[in-house]
């Protein structure tokens, strides 16, 4: 019971600090001014973290890379189905959000006001954004936070270029992996800070905004419970049947529970590994794809997040006033959704770094960063179920383009499953 506790116990506090936050944003609106500097420094921090931490941890990990071209097919099918169940996870949750605006009314002359260092940049067109996705004109301007996804794409080409040149590297490499490791307990050390500081800032934020912020996080966590419940029971069946028909399907429902019960549990799909590893061997799935899928998908893999990051943006396109509708928006959200979801999910500390690329990226005030974390917060628990969920079935739908497609057929059709 110690450990289980230990285990959790960061999400707990974090949870229980937004929540006392918002009582006191309710309660003492004329007082939460006193706690926004506390928020403040807990911000800045973060934010003076970021870049070294970004460079350091993407490098480091490509240039540590090694083998993975003995991988094959199984890699190739496995990239396949992570992009196909990401990119289906995004157009659902934006349908969802489409119908069920997360934000409505907002206040925006108060919310430009808590927020006036950095304007809103809403007549960026859906070209120059996918400029700025990959390139900025000056090297020094990589040192900036405003330039997130440029700098992640440099960092893995500095990766690239020192995993490449082998022993010659070397000295190089082992000083990305030291940096990576320095700047990784030093974000451990900001996140110390995380519940007084985000519990501080959310109360000064709703003391100014008043309880209107805190009706569009309800209406955040009741629509994300109803699409994860939606997307893990309808979603997941039909991949299941993708990969293999009844067989698959029988045999995915049948050894789902424990997985399902342990991410719930843990909020972890790192701790659900061990699980989902037996469970998806029960399922039929090879061994060998069963062990190269299932660790791969706890980092890189994760719908539920990806859905998440789609409320995420439309939280801040609601709060801004901006609006969601039209074919480049729906785009801009999907494929940022995608990248902040299933991307980010590979680099180490990534959920952080994905709160910092959506404001980037979509042009909000950095100030606007804190908003969306609690977001991450409140849905962690049916996130991590999708996420951890997916990577069971992704693991059978890659079974079949491996093995072909009366593989599960073959193998469950003389047994009683």
């Amino acid at each position: 019971m110690k450990n289980r506790f230990k285990q959790y116990r960061s999400s707990f506090l974090l949870l229980s600090a937004i929540i006392f936050g918002g009582l006191i944003g309710v309660l003492f609106p004329q007082q939460t001014h006193y706690l926004k500097p506390i928020g403040d420094v807990f911000v800045n921090f973060m934010f003076m973290a970021i870049v070294p931490f970004v460079f350091f941890s993407i490098s480091s990990a490509i240039a540590s890379m090694d083998g993975a071209k003995r991988l094959g097919k199984i890699m190739g099918s496995t990239f396949l189905i992570f992009i196909f169940t990401a990119i289906c996870a995004a157009i659902i949750g934006y349908i969802g959000i489409r119908f069920f605006p997360l934000v409505q009314n907002a206040n925006l002359d108060t919310i430009k006001t808590l927020m006036s260092s950095t304007p809103v940049q809403d007549d960026i067109s859906l070209a120059d954004r996918l400029v700025g996705i990959f390139t900025v004109n000056d090297f020094s301007l990589l040192l900036s936070k405003e330039h997130m996804l440029p700098l992640i794409f440099f960092s893995v080409l500095i990766g690239l270029a020192t995993s490449s040149l082998g022993t010659t590297a070397k000295p190089f490499a082992v000083f990305l992996k030291s940096g990576s490791e320095v700047l990784m307990k030093l974000v451990q050390f900001i996140m110390y800070l995380a519940p007084v500081g985000l519990g501080c800032y959310l109360a000064a934020i709703i003391g100014d905004l008043g309880s209107q912020i805190i009706g569009s996080y309800v209406r955040v966590i009741v629509l994300y419970i109803g699409i994860a419940l939606f997307y893990f029971i309808v979603m997941n069946t039909v991949y299941a049947l993708l990969a293999g028909g009844k067989y698959s399907l029988r045999s995915f429902w049948r050894n789902i529970t424990q997985p399902a019960v342990t991410a719930i549990a843990t909020c972890s799909s790192a701790a659900s590994i061990p699980v989902n590893l037996k469970a998806t061997k029960d399922m039929g799935v090879p061994n060998d794809i069963a062990e190269t899928v299932i660790p791969l998908g706890a980092n890189t893999h994760k719908d539920g997040s990806v859905i998440g990051g789609v409320f995420k943006i439309a939280f801040l396109y609601g709060v801004f006033n901006r609006d969601i509708t039209g074919i480049d928006n729906m785009i801009t959200i999907i494929l940022c959704a995608f990248l902040v979801g299933a991307v980010m999910g590979a680099i180490p500390g990534g959920g952080m770094i994905a709160e910092v690329l959506i404001v980037t990226i979509l042009g909000f005030p950095l100030e606007a960063v804190p908003l969306i974390i609690v977001i991450s917060t409140i849905i962690d628990m049916p996130a991590t179920l999708l996420n951890s969920s997916g990577n069971t079935v992704s693991a059978m739908m890659v079974t079949r383009l491996v093995e072909g497609r009366n593989y599960f057929k073959q193998r469950f059709s003389k047994k009683s499953i």
